[in-house]
């Protein structure tokens, strides 16, 4: 998925106002509307990064969006783009996307079926709902690279988690670990990924590393989380040092959850469009290339669609990021 807007950058000239809430233990983000572009626009609700949160773990990025009726909204049509320094996460709760990549990749993204795609120095690629899809829902997510690696090669996994059943939960993890399941997917950093399904009150305790923090980005029912209660499109951060998360469903019907972790990511970070860097000169220099359709991020095969142009540049020096000091 593109990153359409500018209001996340952070520059010399300005920055954003919002902000989460903290409630006790958890503090509470809230995500903004962002039309993803055209007269058609699919709306997504953005939740990281935010002027109070940039990342949860290396979890920088966290788009959540539908149910949409896509013969209403015209569902998901990102042409060709390209991403430097992250993997992009594609998880779905309904509906299917079609993706191509500069590697020659061709998927189709289905429910409960992780696409991972590691950018690295430099991969673009496309993505555009099925025609089979009448309800798009899921979410978007992006992982920042560490520097020692955010000039590895690009790559792209696909792997579909077995369920996990306890205590009234259905959980997959599609990158980590959790409630004994291990996912294979390889990852730069310690990560933890998964979809958690409540039944309706059930409760679920959740042994997790202390080393990591985590963020429950909630789809579906109120969720009670460390005594906060988490609404739909609300993320509740959790700081490290808990060694079991509980969650309780308050609701009489399902609930549904993403769950995200891994431990501080304490590197600075300069996000832009779809570039991930360290500088501003980083961000300039991917940006040249993607317009000089250099061979660093390759052709995407098989796409009707002309790729996307890059956005101008802001008139300041954007600036490097980090969350606040804790």
């Amino acid at each position: 998925m593109s990153r359409t807007e500018a209001e996340t950058v952070e520059t010399h000239g300005g920055t954003r106002q919002d902000g989460g809430q903290t409630d006790g233990e958890v503090e509470i983000l809230t995500p903004r509307d962002v039309p993803l572009g055209g007269p058609r626009a699919m709306t997504v609700r953005r939740t990281l990064p935010q002027r109070s949160r940039t990342l949860i773990g290396a979890w920088c990025f966290a788009d959540h969006y539908g149910p949409d009726d896509v013969a209403r909204t015209g569902g998901m049509r990102v042409p060709p783009h390209p991403h430097t320094g992250l993997q992009t996460v594609s998880w779905l709760f309904s509906g299917e996307i079609e993706h191509r990549d500069s590697l020659g990749s061709h998927a189709v993204v289905r429910p409960g079926e992780l696409n991972l795609m590691t950018g690295g120095h430099g991969i673009s690629h496309s993505e555009f709902s099925t025609a089979r899809t009448s309800v798009l829902h899921g979410v978007q997510l992006w992982v920042a690279l560490p520097a020692e690696h955010r000039h590895t090669a690009r790559d792209f996994r696909h792997h579909v988690p077995e369920p996990v059943r306890t205590d009234g939960a259905e959980i997959r993890v599609f990158l980590g670990e959790l409630a004994g399941s291990v996912s294979p997917v390889p990852v730069f950093s310690p990560l933890l990924g998964a979809e958690i399904a409540l039944a309706p009150h059930a409760s679920v305790t959740l042994a997790v590393d202390p080393a990591f923090e985590h963020g429950l980005l909630v789809d579906q029912g109120d969720v009670r989380l460390a005594g906060t209660v988490l609404r739909p499109a609300e993320l509740g951060y959790v700081r490290p040092g808990h060694g079991a998360l509980t969650l309780r469903n308050e609701s009489a019907g399902p609930a549904l959850t993403v769950l995200l972790g891994g431990t501080p990511f304490e590197e600075e970070i300069v996000m832009w469009w779809n570039f991930v860097g360290r500088s501003h000169d980083d961000i300039v220099r991917a940006r040249r290339d993607w317009e000089d359709a250099s061979d660093r991020f390759g052709v995407v095969e098989g796409c009707p669609a002309d790729r996307l142009p890059a956005p101008a540049l802001p008139h300041a020096t954007i600036r490097p990021r980090r969350n606040p000091s804790r």
